[in-house]
């Protein structure tokens, strides 16, 4: 009989040990599972960046996402902006391109759009010289036609103010532009999530969207003469050829920036878009940007 209540003590042991050892397997089984399905953070080069879920707004990674760099010619997506948000916009309308533009260029040693003076070019025209080859003679030539005055430093310090207006008006608190271009005067500023949030604004404006996915384009422009002649333009965002399903939207790069970007992609209906600033080669950018997209849609 003590032998039977014994072996039945036993089975019961070894059953309940089984119990446990099957569950400690489950267990580990789900925290394994559980890790594999929490992307490890990835460690970037540049000192600033935010990525966001760009139908959500929800944060998805953040590094120094607030510090106030540099922003280089990412300034340029304001500078479409405000032209893009005009009353009673006519992008088919003509600008005449001036010396002063060129002679711009030349003083700051500038990335340019190769403007000819005395060409006529369409407003839609000068944003793909803005945005792609990141013009800023293009940049000059908006400020130009869009900010108000009778002299052409007056204009321009119109528009550099609504640049600024249009910051405000968006919440970016830690945003101030002192160009047209972001070409920096010494107060030219913003930080990974407020260029962001800008972005995603943007973004929202089809003609705005349809220019930054662009690789390249071939614009016929006036000349002076009457006659015509071809513009070729490359997209500076290399990742639009590299990074399956980027969608924008603008490199920037200087001295005091040195080597920024902000960025779209989508990919199965998701857009993730953010931004990095102060990387510290064209190299380390695309690293940067390929890890952080790569975690955002993981995420």
């Amino acid at each position: 009989m003590t032998h039977g209540i014994l072996g039945t003590r036993r089975a019961s042991v070894a059953a309940t040990v089984a119990l446990t050892a099957s569950a400690v397997i489950a267990s580990a089984a789900f925290a394994s599972t559980a890790q594999a399905a929490t992307p490890a953070v990835p460690k970037i080069v540049a000192p600033g960046g935010f990525v966001m879920n760009d139908g959500t707004a929800k944060a998805l990674y953040s590094k120094a996402a607030d510090t106030r760099r540099a922003t280089g010619s990412t300034a340029k997506i304001m500078t479409a902006r405000v032209v893009l948000t005009q009353k009673n916009l006519n992008l088919d309308s003509k600008v005449t391109i001036q010396k002063a533009y060129s002679d711009y260029i030349v003083s700051k040693g500038a990335s340019s759009a190769r403007l000819i003076v005395g060409d006529k070019v369409t407003v839609r025209q000068l944003l793909y010289g803005l945005m792609l080859p990141s013009g800023c003679d293009a940049a000059y030539a908006l400020a130009d036609k869009f900010g108000s005055g009778t002299t052409r430093a007056a204009r321009v310090k119109s528009f550099i103010g609504k640049m600024n207006a249009s910051a405000t008006s968006l919440g970016l608190k830690n945003t101030h532009f002192d160009s047209f271009d972001g070409i920096s005067n010494g107060s030219n500023y913003s930080t990974p999530r407020d260029l962001t949030k800008l972005a995603s604004s943007t973004m929202k404006n089809s003609t705005f969207r349809s220019i930054v996915k662009t690789k390249s384009t071939k614009q016929k422009v006036t000349t002076k003469s009457g006659g015509y002649r071809y513009m070729s333009w490359t997209n500076t965002n290399k990742l639009l050829s590299s990074y399956s399903g980027m969608i924008g939207v603008k490199t920037g790069s200087g001295a005091n920036a040195k080597y920024c970007l902000v960025f779209a992609a989508t990919r199965n209906g998701r857009t993730v878009i953010g931004a990095v600033l102060a990387s510290t080669s064209e190299t380390t950018r695309t690293s940067d940007v390929k890890k952080l997209l790569d975690y955002g849609f993981k995420k």
